[in-house]
């Protein structure tokens, strides 16, 4: 997942020679895998991924921006806000390929094996793997950052709850042992895992004073990534130097990335402050989130000059579905009824505001998996209609008989209909109107505050508060900065909020943590809405469980259906494509990843770019 993404069913190659101890139904070690039942596309041995321009030169300066601010260099903590960037500095036991769906190549552990019942999985540590400081990285630092991981965040410990212990068999390997079996994915999103120095934590800093894992922390940290913080200005910027001692800096899955000397984070509390801060070249990339602003406002001379280039990349927009719109605290008594959320979707008038707002730049949401393969369409059949049958007493009976669809706007007349249409279903919820009021039977009006991270969408949620007051609701709009929001998330301290959820093509056990009743009181769980269902959790299984392609999509289909029906969310809308301008100071390869834009990693700074577009420099 993305969170870093996430996915399903194994197909690995690239064996490295089979020792003498491997068994009869198990895979032997291997050094790549897939999990969608397709081959790697690299073999053992590869030089390095193709998109890479392997002779890219080193040197010059990237600068991002982060939204908010920060205050711990602890990247495991669910109180406090970590820095961005600091994946720079730590790294996971496989990597990702940008140019496959869900294929994972050895970096930290040079090798996988697991039985065929998929009841554990062993991961190899490659020798030559180590810290910072030139300490070897070893099964115990796995075992150890598991364990942390798992004890201090409450999302690592529902995310890894399959896994019922840990083994060290021998130096240089670590066993994770599953609770369940044939959960292909298990392996896979252990291979993720981010993994800590144990002797630096449990050592001492610069004054002598022992470290705490378990606490916020601005003492720059250690691990064994491509970069080291290197400074910082507390809640306003973060730098990190590239290491010429880095251990992976040749390994095949490096090769032509990393090329930055300098990668600096700059920090901004307002998306408007942020936008004015690029235009004066405060930083380098620029991922346009506003329809207006990508129509009207990039007029500025250097965009004229050539020295800001603008472009549209779909490239990260093909692996992936997404869900965003305003969710409901479903804890909460007055969403408890399916009819009352539905109603809501009456009051949002995407159409007028594709009109009037978006300039026709979106597309309205009508799937939890939108723009992919995996949304469901038509009426069930199939497999598809099987598996439903199976869970027919759980699930909304509309499944069956009707495809779900958004409520139609765009003109005053229609929006009256579909107002009308959401007074009838607040009556049969029991609501009635007193007055100008819309109230319960204790007579109490029905009322809500949406909740937003920043102003950005601001002006959409006023427009669905508009239209649902104009019916007697009393809805406010509240918008906070990134901290409050972020803590009010985690905290369930919200009535209705804006939020999504990324998909991959290969869904699988990140869905327990999405909609799952495990996770529906999960502190920091991505379960935001707290959706507890019976029939959901089923439908989760078949997903997690499915024996091949075909049952994870029909399953992901019934899934994307229920959850339609039952209404959670006031679908929004989404653009399929990434709206980005950048100062003109970089180059690339000349084919991208097909699931990746690869900025910054695999760019480099352009030596007669920037002397032509003047600027940044490095510290």
């Amino acid at each position: 997942m993305k969170f870093h993404a996430l996915a399903l069913s194994f197909a690995i190659v690239g064996a490295l020679a089979v020792p003498a101890t491997a068994q009869d139904n198990d895979s032997g070690w291997l050094s790549a895998y897939t999990i969608d039942g397709s081959a790697p596309k690299y073999s053992e041995g590869f030089e390095h991924f193709d998109y890479v321009n392997p002779d890219a030169p080193k040197g010059g300066v990237v600068r991002v921006s982060a939204l908010g601010s920060f205050d711990t260099f602890n990247p495991i903590l669910t109180q406090g806000e970590p820095a961005s960037g600091l994946g720079l500095v730590y790294e996971t036991l496989f990597a990702l390929s940008a140019d496959e769906l869900s294929a994972h190549y050895g970096l930290i552990a040079d090798a996988v094996r697991y039985p065929d019942d998929f009841s554990s999985v062993t991961f190899r540590i490659d020798p030559d793997a180590r810290w910072a400081d030139g300490e070897p990285i070893t099964a115990e630092d796995v075992k150890w950052s598991f364990e942390k991981l798992t004890e201090l965040n409450p999302f690592y410990g529902e995310y890894y709850a399959s896994v019922s212990d840990i083994v060290i068999p021998e130096p240089g390997q670590i066993t994770f042992n599953f609770s369940e079996t044939d959960n292909r994915e298990l392996p896979f999103i252990m291979s993720e895992l981010l993994v800590l120095p144990q002797h630096w934590w449990e050592g001492t800093d610069a004054n002598g004073e022992p470290r705490d894992i378990g606490a916020s922390t601005l003492e720059p940290p250690m691990g064994s990534g491509p970069y080291a913080l290197d400074s910082f200005v507390p809640g306003r910027t973060v730098t990190f130097a590239r290491r010429d001692d880095y251990w992976a800096a040749d390994h095949p899955v490096n090769v032509g990335q990393n090329n930055f000397d300098e990668y600096r984070v700059e920090y901004f509390r307002d998306t408007t402050v942020m936008f004015e801060a690029f235009k004066g070249d405060e930083f380098d990339w620029w991922t346009e989130n506003q329809a207006r602003r990508w129509a009207t406002a990039y007029d500025f001379p250097a965009v004229q000059q050539g020295r800001v280039i603008l472009e549209e990349f779909e490239e990260p927009y093909r692996d992936s579905g997404v869900m965003v719109g305003f969710g409901f605290n479903l804890r909460l008594d007055k969403f408890s009824d399916p009819r009352v959320r539905e109603a809501v979707n009456y009051a949002f008038d995407f159409e007028e505001l594709n009109r009037t707002l978006f300039y026709g730049q979106y597309e309205r949401v009508d799937s939890y998996f939108y723009s992919s393969d995996l949304r469901h369409e038509g009426l069930p059949q199939g497999e598809e209609l099987e598996i439903l049958e199976e869970v027919r007493d759980m699930v909304p009976s509309s499944v069956f008989t009707e495809r779900y669809t958004n409520p139609t706007g765009g003109s005053e007349e229609a929006l009256r209909e579909n107002l009308r249409t959401a007074l009838e279903l607040f009556a049969e919820a029991g609501y009635t109107l007193d007055g100008d009021r819309l109230v319960d039977a204790n007579g109490e009006q029905f009322s809500f505050e949406i909740l937003l991270n920043g102003p950005t969408i601001e002006p959409v949620a006023l427009h669905l508060a508009d239209n649902l007051n104009r019916i007697g609701a009393n809805v406010t709009v509240r918008s906070v900065d990134s901290p409050q929001y972020v803590n009010r998330l985690r905290n369930r301290d919200f009535e209705v909020t804006y939020v999504s959820w990324a998909q991959s093509l290969s869904p699988g056990n990140e869905q327990r943590g999405f909609w799952g009743s495990g996770s529906a009181d999960v502190e920091s769980s991505r379960n935001y809405l707290g959706i507890a269902d019976p029939g959901i959790d089923a439908l989760i299984d078949k997903i997690v469980f499915a024996d091949d392609r075909e049952t994870l999509e029909a399953a992901t289909k019934a899934l994307d259906r229920v959850l339609l029906a039952h209404h959670f969310i006031v679908p929004s809308y989404v653009i399929t494509y990434a709206r980005t301008a950048r100062w003109n100071r970089f180059s690339h390869p000349e084919t991208l990843p097909t699931y990746s834009i690869g900025f910054p990693t695999i760019w480099w700074w352009d030596e007669e770019k920037a002397r032509e577009t003047g600027g940044a420099t490095v510290n």
